[in-house]
């Protein structure tokens, strides 16, 4: 992994993101961007063979690392890269609290399969349940992490301040108990 700072690698990530997240839940691309260039965000693209193969997005504060995107593309997935990414996120922000948010197991999801999928695939990737659900305007996530409990004023914080405040307070953001 390494940051992204050019303008192709910029584009290649852009694309991907577009591809692998779907609009409800997206944050503006060029807010991503304009903010990784920020001490408290790190862009990272993953690559095999010198190839772009993927990107994580991870925000960052007081000791909380969070995962805001991550995506692997097509023709990667499947293969262990994202695996290895993980591992080597895990590895770079070792001694933090790492996490992460992902997409409720909710039974009657049209791509409930996939979420268990992706589910399993952080679980073996060392990333345990939080105890904690977040609703994001319609959408709602459980977070995974390991390194410790988030509590819910952390996570409101780490938001708030990458947001800015003006922002933040235009985001639509619950906390919720976990789902049983």
């Amino acid at each position: 992994m390494k940051k992204i700072r050019g303008i192709v690698e910029n584009a290649r990530a852009a694309a991907l993101y577009f591809e692998a997240f779907p609009p409800e839940e997206r944050a503006p691309w060029l807010f991503l961007a304009k903010k990784a260039s920020n001490a408290n965000a790190d862009n990272w693209g993953i690559y095999a063979d010198g190839r772009f193969a993927g990107l994580m997005y991870v925000v960052n504060h007081a000791d909380l690392s969070y995962v805001f995107y991550f995506a692997v593309k097509k023709d990667f997935r499947g293969t262990g890269l994202g695996a290895r990414a993980l591992k080597l996120a895990r590895k770079h922000y070792a001694g933090r609290r790492f996490f992460l948010a992902i997409e409720s197991l909710d039974p009657a999801a049209d791509n409930y399969d996939e979420r268990v999928k992706l589910r399993d695939f952080y679980l073996r990737g060392g990333l345990l349940p939080m105890g904690m659900n977040v609703q994001e305007g319609s959408v709602v996530y459980e977070l995974l992490g390991c390194g410790g409990k988030v509590a819910a004023e952390e996570y409101s914080a780490l938001i708030a301040e990458y947001l800015c405040k003006t922002v933040f307070r235009g985001v639509t953001m619950r906390i919720l108990p976990p789902e049983k």
